[in-house]
């Protein structure tokens, strides 16, 4: 056993560290209301470690320059870091390759990337895209831009009574005319976890692609794409610790050559004249103008924090804290729970009667404890359910039992105030 295993296998025999880890996220000190914070809000943004505020003070006082294009040594060192944290992003994934990393400014963007260059460049009018019914807007609203273009058609697997999306669903919605199969890997509204792998299985079988949209998930445990074996997976960097404003489109290499960009101007190309544009090759192509270049080297910053974290500890325990949180709501009078599938990722979605949601999120903010309220941008869900929205609560690895117990307790107080 190598010196690695040897420390992974010493820590997965460890309790998690939580109190220890949650000294490297400096805003977990803040005071709401003169409460201590519970922040409970990790399914919008995840705060960033002091590792990733570090490495963007560093850029800014003493690497910032613009990328690819200067000669002095700020230039070089600022394309270097850049550079670098796209080889991180590849093997978080377990990509082939750097080049088949798109930056992007988040989850939204990349799957537009994907309707606009790939879809509107593959789909003709008949053809077929099959999404979920508990799907973000994000993987919405870009498909139905895209059949309004092509006159192709979007189809909706459903969900069942749990908020489970099950292959069966998917596999009856899937018709000969299917191009395109588009699914949340984690429902953001309900915390389902969907059966990505066997959906891409049923992409292949109807000799369909197939995008993930990785929002929730990769904050949550490893994501292989090489084994997953999907067409496009896109994920934002707030949702892992990251820095706003920076995202990744994975592809296979052989689509994203084959696509053409989908935003023209500077960096994205090899020679420009008035009669010519020759285009860069991979992954620049894509990547018109300035990055977030600041945003690219958080997020590489945010993959080393997660490198040397007891992931296999921190899962564990995001997990227990659901069950906990689960089995209290469970107990709680008046508490119904929203999306009670068999596998779920660190959310709580619910209502309390007499309470609407966003009454609920005032009063508990009151209280130091920050939930969402809504309908999470996922309003078809929250249809398919009779609501009009829920409060949310989603865990992270830094959230801990007692926290839990502060948040029931300001639940039932404003229960009680309302009574």
């Amino acid at each position: 056993m190598n010196g690695t295993a040897e420390l992974a296998e010493t820590r997965s025999m460890l309790p998690f560290e939580v109190n220890r880890v949650r000294e490297d996220f400096p805003i977990l000190a803040t005071r709401v209301n003169g409460r201590a914070l519970v922040y409970l809000d990790n399914a919008a943004t995840t705060h960033k470690p002091r590792q990733v505020l570090h490495a963007l003070e560093t850029f800014y006082t003493t690497d910032n320059a613009n990328i690819h294009r200067g000669v002095h040594t700020l230039s070089q060192r600022a394309t270097a870091s850049f550079e670098a944290a796209r080889e991180k992003v590849a093997r978080f994934l377990n990509a082939a390759d750097p080049a088949q990393i798109v930056f992007t400014r988040g989850t939204t963007e990349a799957i537009n990337l994907v309707a606009q260059s790939w879809g509107r460049n593959n789909l003709r009018a008949g053809d077929e895209i099959l999404i979920g019914e508990a799907e973000h807007h994000a993987n919405i609203v870009p498909w139905q831009m895209l059949t309004a273009q092509t006159g192709a058609v979007l189809r909706v697997a459903p969900v069942d009574d749990h908020g489970e999306l099950t292959l069966e669903s998917v596999r009856s919605a899937l018709t000969t005319r299917t191009r395109l199969m588009a699914f949340g890997h984690v429902s953001n509204a309900l915390g389902s976890v969907n059966p990505v792998a066997g959906i891409v299985a049923l992409a292949r079988d109807a000799g369909a692609r197939v995008l993930i949209d990785g929002a929730q998930a990769v904050a949550h445990g490893g994501v292989d794409v090489q084994a997953l074996d999907c067409d496009f997976y896109a994920f934002s960097g707030h949702k892992l610790f990251g820095p706003t404003g920076i995202g990744v489109l994975y592809g296979k290499r052989e689509l994203l050559e084959a696509m053409p960009p989908w935003q023209g101007g500077g960096d994205m190309i090899k020679s420009v004249s008035f009669e010519h544009t020759e285009y860069a090759g991979l992954p620049h192509k894509f990547e018109a103008g300035t990055p977030h270049i600041a945003g690219g080297i958080g997020l590489g910053a945010a993959i080393d924090y997660l490198d040397g974290l007891d992931m296999t500890g921190a899962i564990a325990h995001e997990h227990a804290l659901l069950e906990y949180a689960t089995a209290r709501a469970l107990d709680m009078p008046g508490l119904r729970i929203i999306g009670t599938a068999p596998r779920k990722e660190a959310v709580l979605s619910f209502l309390i009667d007499g309470l609407h949601p966003q009454d609920l999120g005032v009063l508990l903010d009151s209280q130091g404890v920050a939930i969402r309220t809504g309908h999470h941008c996922a309003m078809p869900v929250m249809q398919r359910f009779g609501v009009p929205g829920t409060a949310r609560a989603s865990f992270a690895f830094y959230n801990t039992r007692e926290e839990v117990d502060v948040f029931f307790g300001a639940l039932d107080k404003a229960r009680r105030m309302l009574a």
